[in-house]
């Protein structure tokens, strides 16, 4: 996610470190060359008489221009929802790791750290899991060796974390150091984890319909390719310029869209899901007594992961 501070009006214009210019720059240019050779030819008298009416192009600008928002729209909704999911999670571990400390710290100290540590392993796993990388791995440092082993061979380290906090909490129920009420209010904070972690497998197994972005994508492209032909006998030497700008802001959006319907990736507008986990690690640590904590995450050239 792109953390910075709010830039001038000048500096907005030449800022490329969380702009979409990079990522669309190739077809600005495509668009930019044909443009000019459609200039050159109409002031060369080669296309004066023929040229396209302006008109459709502003209607079907317009329609365009619709669709786009609609879908930057559904894009945002997926990118908002994961966030507030893992807003969710935050709350969550946090609560389940406070009450642990009010219930078990005193009476099971060696299965209040272990449920605490299992909470941190369950945020690095599901990082993990939703980046597709080694998920094993996420969890090795914050479970025994023995439980480690365990998980190596689960499909499902999430849901196996889970699990084996849902056995050690039904434990220390029937040892007597927890009471009903206070055991299934501890298990309703599993169960909601759980739910945020499906929610968020959900927005990650479901993107937008594919033949809905390929529409977009081909009429953006076969817009911008055809405006340079019905703006040069209104627009005459300018026309590169207008026709660039237009083509800015249709394929700028378009990629926009991309990368939003993505919040859990790795490009510059995904969710700083890293920095997450690391709060989630430092504020439980910080309950367990455990010093010198980890560093907060900061921006990268103005990146934060």
């Amino acid at each position: 996610m792109i953390v910075r501070p709010h830039a001038g009006v000048l500096g907005l214009l030449y800022i490329m470190r969380g702009s979409i210019v990079p990522r669309i720059a190739g077809r600005l240019l495509v668009i930019l060359v044909l443009s000019g050779v459609v200039t050159w030819l109409y002031q060369r008298g080669w296309y004066a008489d023929n040229h396209l009416n302006a008109v459709p192009f502003s209607l079907f600008g317009l329609a365009l221009s619709v669709f786009l928002g609609f879908r930057n729209n559904v894009c945002y909704d997926r990118w908002w929802e994961a966030r507030r999911q893992w807003g969710t999670l935050l709350f969550l571990l946090r609560s389940l790791a406070r009450e642990s400390q009010a219930l078990l710290a005193t009476t099971k100290p060696a299965l209040h750290d272990r449920l605490v540590r299992r909470c941190i392993g369950f945020a690095h796993v599901l990082l993990a899991r939703l980046r597709k990388d080694d998920e094993p791995t996420a969890a090795r440092p914050w479970v025994s060796a023995d439980e480690a082993a365990a998980l190596g061979e689960r499909a499902n380290i999430c849901d196996a974390l889970l699990g084996a906090t849902n056995t050690d909490l039904a434990c220390a129920l029937r040892a007597a150091a927890l009471s009903d009420i206070t055991y299934q209010g501890l298990l309703q904070r599993v169960a909601d984890c759980a739910a945020v972690q499906a929610a968020c497998e959900r927005i990650l197994n479901t993107p937008p319909p594919f033949a809905y972005s390929l529409l977009l994508h081909r009429t953006a492209w076969l817009f911008c390719l055809l405006l340079p032909f019905g703006m040069v006998g209104t627009l005459g030497l300018f026309t590169p310029l207008v026709v660039l700008i237009v083509a800015y802001t249709f394929f700028g959006l378009d990629a926009l869209g991309d990368e939003l319907q993505d919040p859990f990736g790795l490009s510059d507008n995904s969710l700083p899901l890293q920095a997450m986990v690391r709060t989630i690690e430092i504020d439980l640590l910080d309950g367990l007594g455990v010093r010198p904590l980890p560093k907060p995450l900061t921006p990268v050239n103005f990146v934060l992961r």
